[in-house]
């Protein structure tokens, strides 16, 4: 009869010998508990070293890009860097495709997990 009454714990396999149906839910919440600490959270920390780099640039700052372009930088705004990349030679690209210093490891890489 109680069955009847709560049909989504039948189909969930309600446990077994009258335990309280919270129980069921203990492995859900340490799989959740898990992904969090392993996959979000160092997601989280290392988004947030990336934005720090990003904000942190300045002209004159000689960085390297996602493409493997060595350069200066010349001028800044929000979206875009301008890059001195030879003498009298200018490209702007996106700051998200700067990916470091020259010379240091890189803050961010995109095919890295």
């Amino acid at each position: 009869m109680q069955d009847a009454a709560f049909p989504f714990l039948v189909a969930m396999g309600a446990p077994p010998n009258g335990a309280p149906a919270w129980v069921s839910f203990i492995p859900f919440a340490l799989v959740l508990g898990i992904f969090y600490f392993v996959i979000l959270l160092p997601m989280k920390r290392k988004q947030q070293k990336v934005d720090s780099f990003l904000s942190g640039l300045k002209v004159g700052d000689r960085i390297v890009t996602s493409g493997g372009i060595f350069g200066s930088i010349t001028d800044i705004n929000e979206q875009s860097v301008q890059l001195e990349i030879a003498e009298r030679v200018r490209v702007r690209i996106s700051r998200n495709a700067i990916v470091g210093y020259q010379g240091q490891e890189p803050v961010s890489t995109e095919g890295q997990s």
